[in-house]
């Protein structure tokens, strides 16, 4: 574990001048916004065109894989439901905690991080599970949401979902990737550099931004934010690592991409769903703070298991 803990810390580290440039205020929030959009809009844009566009979509595509990640996911998203309930908290409430205790900074973390670590490769099965944590589970806490407020799931909130999934930049970036992919053509010399120029900055940017923007996160509700983390960083890849090596019998290289995807820290943008919303948004914050400090040594194990 020593080993991996060793690669992992220099990303923990660029984390950790984020937040300490966030913390003495070196940093403002408005820059670390402007940062964050950069880097989603941008830089991590970049880097998924480019792999996907490298990418045959026939040989991404792993349906025991989606099964694997999605089956796995589920389980930990109706436990934290479940406990939610017990604890007579509303639905809203009890959505916004189900969607803490599953979705992992996949994209700013876990696309530079784990392609990195395990090598291109990695990046098809990274965007498998990227995929489903954008097109059904932050669907549906939009669902859940609007269709509690509402009193019913209309066409509208249908139509809210999906121009959502549109907009999306990582989810416009990939099927843009693939698109030209298909075509069989190789990218233009000129477009794969600007896309590898901006692709660089990706890794080093995202991390920053995530230890910046956690300055402001706030540690109030710890009891709920350590139950969270709990499912988030041990339960949910004990649940995908379940689903993938015993029932699914994932291959053993993209199980260790799902399982070490699965034990990521909460992402930044549940955060911003609870913000929108106004639903709990100090308890993600701290789930967030969190899990993000523990992961330091809970990544480094997964990653150090599965390997």
């Amino acid at each position: 574990m020593l080993a991996v803990f060793i690669q992992t810390l220099p990303f923990f580290a660029v984390i950790g001048l984020g937040y300490l440039a966030g913390r003495t205020g070196f940093f403002s929030e408005a820059a670390t916004a402007a940062l964050t959009k950069f880097v989603f809009y941008f830089a991590l844009s970049a880097m998924l065109m480019r792999f996907s566009a490298n990418l045959n979509l026939a040989d991404v595509i792993d349906w025991p894989f989606v099964w694997a990640y999605l089956i796995g996911t589920s389980a930990i998203y109706l436990v934290a439901t479940a406990v939610a309930l017990v604890r007579r908290i509303g639905v809203e409430e009890t959505a916004i905690e189900a969607q803490t205790a599953v979705i992992g900074n996949t994209g700013f973390l876990g696309v530079p991080m784990l392609a990195l670590l395990f090598g291109e490769e990695a990046i098809g099965p990274v965007m498998l599970c990227l995929a489903v944590d954008l097109v059904v589970f932050s669907s549906l806490i939009v669902i859940l949401i609007t269709g509690y407020r509402d009193g019913r799931v209309s066409p509208r909130i249908l139509g809210t979902v999906a121009l959502g999934l549109l907009k999306n930049p990582m989810i416009v970036s990939i099927v843009a990737g693939f698109a030209w992919s298909a075509t069989g053509w190789p990218l233009p010399g000129p477009v794969n550099e600007v896309l590898v120029l901006l692709g660089a900055a990706a890794t080093p940017g995202a991390l920053f931004a995530i230890g910046a923007s956690l300055a402001s996160k706030s540690a109030e509700r710890l009891s709920i934010a350590v139950w969270l983390t709990f499912c988030k960083l041990i339960l949910h890849p004990a649940a995908v690592a379940v689903m993938a090596l015993v029932v699914f019998s994932v291959d053993a290289f993209s199980a260790k991409v799902m399982i070490s995807a699965a034990a990521l820290p909460v992402a930044g943008n549940v955060f911003i769903l609870a913000q929108h919303y106004g639903v709990a948004p100090t308890r993600v914050s701290a789930s967030i703070l969190v899990s993000t400090a523990l992961s330091v040594l809970t990544v480094a194990a997964v990653i150090a298991w599965v390997s």
